[in-house]
């Protein structure tokens, strides 16, 4: 059984304070539901999002997207079968402004292949801006709190071929630390986000 707490941050290092979320001057409410494209560097893919599914992460992933904090972010830990996963921004400065907690999402969908979730720290109310994919049919995740509020409608071939080789090396604490300057050093070949955009936003 795969370390599942390891794949959600490591010693609280993105968990945040346990307060309420800092003001990012992103205004707009997402809309019941909205697609983001994600220009990868396996391909694009495209994210559906349902607010019904999970209202407060589907929140949080509009103002992340609006606010282009995905943009250069590499996915920094793949576990074939199980996970890709991404979140913290290619510039520290931008992962230490989103590092706050949003409240828990009831679980409304299971973690089926395809899906997307928000990453927690096992804790209540620990979700902060990192995020998976699920690789395989990860259903065991629902009975642990892991609410996906969206789903991969096209380009899960490229998500497939996103580089898996360094499995779960990448520190995270140095991750939040250093951002792209560590990764690029240590973990060269990590694929990454070359931007994400809101379908069809003006």
């Amino acid at each position: 059984m795969h370390k599942i707490l390891i794949f959600i941050a490591t010693a609280l290092a993105f968990a945040g304070c346990a307060g309420g979320a800092k003001e990012h001057n992103v205004q707009d409410s997402a809309p019941q539901t909205y697609s983001v494209l994600f220009d990868t560097s396996e391909g694009p893919v495209t994210i559906e999002v349902d607010r019904t599914l999970a209202p407060v992460g589907a929140q949080r992933f509009y103002e992340l997207v609006k606010a282009r904090y995905f943009d250069g972010a590499r996915f920094y830990r793949v576990v074939p079968g199980f996970v890709v996963q991404w979140g913290a921004a290619a510039d520290p400065a931008l992962t230490k402004k989103w590092d706050t907690t949003i409240a828990d999402d009831p679980v409304k969908a299971s973690n089926v292949r395809g899906t997307v979730t928000f990453a927690a720290t096992g804790q209540p109310n620990s979700r902060t801006t990192h995020l998976f994919i699920n690789l395989g049919d990860n259903a065991r995740l629902d009975a642990m709190g892991f609410a996906p509020f969206g789903r991969v409608t096209s380009g899960m071939q490229a998500v497939d071929h996103i580089y898996p080789g360094y499995g779960e090396q990448p520190d995270q604490a140095l991750i939040a630390a250093q951002g792209n300057a560590y990764l690029e050093r240590a973990f060269p070949r990590l694929d990454y986000i070359k931007s994400a955009r809101i379908v069809d936003d003006r």
